[in-house]
């Protein structure tokens, strides 16, 4: 039995019906994440558990910039209140681009602005988690886009409630060297998200990221939380999905 728990984004398995979420509990696969929150109630009666939603609006639009940390406060602040009630472990949170900001100005903003916030995340028990995604494919001028920047953002922020959400995806795009990344940063990673690469697709052998040895690196560095299935399968739905949770299943 792994020392992490498994869960799958909604929005890519949006093809399986609320109805047949039942199906993918019994994969072994027990949380979701960014489900509609009409069916918040539903997944949990189910037995899941809500492993995340957003925190504020806009990931282009984000925590790089002083004059929407106001926003953004008021956003997370509401945003904890449900995570409260649903017992959400974690909020996604954002950057956004760079809009010709430099690295250390983007990187210092971003640390004022969870600073504002990591009180009330840590009051809350939930985590801010600040989402590692590519700009070179999906997510064109996306500051937070190597592991390097964030994990000064965070370190800075130095609140056992803000973390990275390490995307092993969008970290291949950019930077691969994986493993080793992983090993260096796992202290400073809430959270995990996969799919394959190229073509964000089935965990696979059609693609180049060979998952097993990062799963069990995974496992030995004693991580205990959340491994989040994030891409859109080729294959049927729950196939594909048992497969990337077999792979993960160390």
């Amino acid at each position: 039995m792994s020392s992490f728990k498994q869960a799958v984004a909604r929005w890519a398995f949006g093809s399986v019906p609320i109805e047949s979420f039942k199906d993918v509990y019994d994969l072994g696969v027990t949380g979701v994440e960014m489900p509609p929150e009409k069916e918040f109630d539903q997944l949990r009666d189910m037995g899941f558990t809500i492993v995340s939603v957003g925190g504020h609006q806009s990931l282009t639009d984000g925590l790089n910039k002083r004059e929407n940390h106001t926003r953004i406060q008021d956003e997370i602040g509401k945003s904890l209140e449900m995570a409260k009630k649903y017992s959400i472990p974690n909020l996604i949170v954002f950057s956004g681009n760079r809009n010709g900001k430099s690295e250390q100005e983007g990187a210092q903003n971003t640390i004022e602005g969870l600073d504002l916030v990591k009180g009330m995340a840590e009051a809350a028990g939930v985590t801010l988690v600040l989402e590692l995604l590519n700009s070179k494919v999906d997510h064109a001028d996306y500051q937070c886009d190597h592991t390097t920047w964030g994990v000064q953002v965070v370190s800075t922020v130095n609140s056992p409630r803000v973390k990275l959400l390490y995307d092993i995806y969008h970290m291949q795009i950019m930077e691969g060297d994986l493993i080793r990344t992983i090993r260096a940063n796992i202290e400073h990673i809430g959270h995990f998200h996969t799919a394959g690469n190229p073509g964000r697709n089935d965990l696979d052998e059609t693609q180049e990221i060979y998952y097993p040895p990062i799963a069990r690196t995974i496992e030995e560095l004693g991580y205990t939380g959340w491994v989040g299935h994030e891409y859109s399968p080729k294959k049927p739905a729950l196939e594909s999905l048992k497969q990337a949770f077999d792979t993960f299943s160390v």
